[in-house]
């Protein structure tokens, strides 16, 4: 034990804690069968840390301490009678031992089998937060809490909401699985690709708000990048058989090369073509376009994932704005509203015409969107088609597209952004 202050050694516990955390409720859970109960039992030994460490200082291994005392409560509470008499079977059946065993034998077959490799119960609670009989908003938060090792505060900040909504999701969550009897499982074969496709969309959702952030002060939240992109190369690894995870993880690689670009001196955004490339990120490119590589050795098409990362692609490989290859870009945003279409598609496929092929032609796409019911309220719509009518010369259009724009998003940079776009339309 290697004594240290009572502030190194919170910081300490704190750090351990993030990166230990998901594999310490993981192997708690194929436990107990209950990813509910394996949070509070993992929570239980953090709170053993806090208590003990500071007076006997930092184990020479913290993982593994407090991994040894959660399952210590784990075996403490199956032991207790009913839920002993209720998950007994399913733990004989795992461990390959006689429910009849001495309690002796039966907590040293557990330890041995929680031995096996961790990648196997990481994936099993990936899958398990991610679940789709729960709702988005609690798959988000159920992730983040489990896997990623935040607190129902720093969620709270990063989403914007009180602490209470966030708290309460995670809470029905939990209940929502235990009263499904969700099992702690990889998904068969059969499911598989649906129950995947949940993971990822998870994961680009949380990426997604980091990069561009929803509402708030901020143009960008990149710790929310940072997680969703270090839980993408996760599952990668867990499951490296598996093209579109591939695809997303190159796609939030590529995309996460900007962040330094995407934000101004004074933290206004930077739009994509205005962005000092040379401020972008050139390990994260490359391991970008690895990712893509791996997904396309795999096999087959590219899904949707993918097909974004060889979008995300092809502005990687322009040193300058002038340079990108909009009509390959125009080409993949044709193979992705064929695979994948959707309004959200459409636009974007809308822009890169407009590139490629003149701002009319971009218009004439946009314009057939106006009455689109999911577009309604969504201030990108009127924020592409201002940016077309400006091209165009009809700046009185234009200002007004703007400024309604400005009036739809909740995000404050945003919003300065448009305003500014929209007195622009304005002659001196």
């Amino acid at each position: 034990m290697a004594t240290r202050d009572a502030g190194a050694i919170h910081r300490a516990i704190e750090a351990v804690w993030r990166i230990e955390s998901a594999k310490i409720i993981a192997t708690v859970a194929r436990m107990v069968r209950d990813v509910g109960l394996a949070e509070e039992l993992a929570q239980d030994a953090l709170v053993s840390a806090l208590e003990q460490w500071p007076e006997e200082g930092v184990p020479d291994n913290p993982a593994a301490w407090l991994t040894q005392v959660a399952k210590h409560r784990a075996l403490d509470r199956l032991r207790r009678g009913q839920l002993a008499e209720r998950k007994a079977p399913e733990i004989g059946r795992e461990l390959d031992a006689q429910h009849e065993m001495a309690q002796a034998d039966f907590a040293e077959a557990v330890d041995a089998a929680l031995d096996d490799d961790i990648g196997d119960d990481l994936l099993r609670l990936v899958f398990t937060a991610c679940h789709p009989v729960l709702s988005t908003e609690a798959r988000v938060a159920l992730t983040l809490r489990l896997m990623g090792g935040l607190t129902t505060d720093e969620i709270a900040r990063a989403f914007l909401v009180p602490e209470a909504t966030v708290a309460q999701r995670i809470v029905r969550a939990k209940r929502t699985l235990a009263e499904a009897r969700v099992p702690f499982e990889v998904p068969r074969r059969h499911e598989l690709e649906a129950r995947l496709a949940s993971v990822l969309e998870v994961l680009y959702l949380i990426f997604n708000e980091g990069y561009a952030a929803t509402a708030g002060d901020d143009w960008m939240r990149p710790a929310l990048c940072d997680e969703a992109l270090r839980l993408g190369r996760i599952v990668a690894e867990l499951v490296p058989g598996e093209a579109e995870v591939h695809g997303l993880v190159a796609l939030m690689e590529i995309q996460a090369s900007r962040t330094a670009a995407r934000v101004g001196a004074s933290g206004e955004p930077v739009l994509l073509l205005e962005q000092n490339r040379a401020r972008w990120d050139q390990m994260l490119i490359r391991r970008g376009f690895a990712a893509l590589a791996r997904a396309e050795s795999l096999g087959g098409a590219f899904g949707p994932y993918a097909l974004q990362a060889a979008i995300a692609a092809c502005h990687g490989r322009a040193r300058t704005a002038g340079e990108t290859d909009w009509p390959r870009i125009a080409a993949l945003y044709d193979a992705l509203a064929e695979l994948s279409p959707s309004p959200i598609v459409e636009l974007n496929r809308a822009v890169a015409l407009s590139m490629a092929f003149g701002p009319a032609a971009g218009l004439e796409v946009v314009d057939a969107l106006m009455g689109e019911p999911a577009l309604q309220g969504y201030h990108l719509l009127p924020t592409v088609r201002g940016d077309l009518l400006f091209k165009l010369g009809r700046l009185d259009e234009a200002r007004k597209e703007f400024d309604r724009a400005a009036s739809l998003t909740r995000n404050t940079r945003e919003r300065a952004l448009l305003l500014a776009r929209a007195r622009a339309c304005t002659p001196n």
